[in-house]
């Protein structure tokens, strides 16, 4: 049986982020795991409900769908980055890796920890979750 893949794109960032940190840091995300791309583009965005406005207006320049995650969910499920910051913060290793994960649901893989905008403002992870043929996203 034939699968493609979802590809959810989470963000995490501090309140001095701007449009451009979160460009920044998707750009980057694609050209280091482009090769994930053999399925296609980004599917998703994804950020924590308090952070979604940004986020928004990423997907609305970029024409991709944005989902929202609850803020209370972050700390439910394991990330590859644990940063004392973020743990501190929001309950978890990694806001961007856990809004990734939670995005793409269960069964859900990061292709590799999150990778950081060049101002240091914004963070953003992928996940990928496989999905057979036929099956709806």
């Amino acid at each position: 049986m034939k699968s493609s893949a979802l590809r959810i794109a989470g963000f995490g960032f501090r309140s001095e982020a701007t449009l451009e940190s979160l460009i920044q840091a998707l750009d980057q995300l694609i050209d280091q795991y482009g090769s994930v791309y053999k399925y296609g583009l980004i599917n998703r965005l994804a950020a924590a409900r308090s952070m979604l406005p940004l986020v928004e207006e990423l997907g609305r320049l970029r024409n991709i769908e944005v989902i929202a995650v609850a803020d209370a969910e972050l700390s439910t499920v394991a990330t590859l980055t644990h940063s004392t910051q973020s743990l501190q913060a929001r309950g978890t290793g990694s806001v961007a890796e856990a809004v990734a994960l939670i995005a793409a649901g269960q069964n859900a893989r990061l292709v590799g920890p999150r990778i950081i905008s060049a101002d240091r403002r914004a963070t953003a992870a992928l996940a990928l979750l496989e999905v057979p043929e036929g099956a709806t996203e």
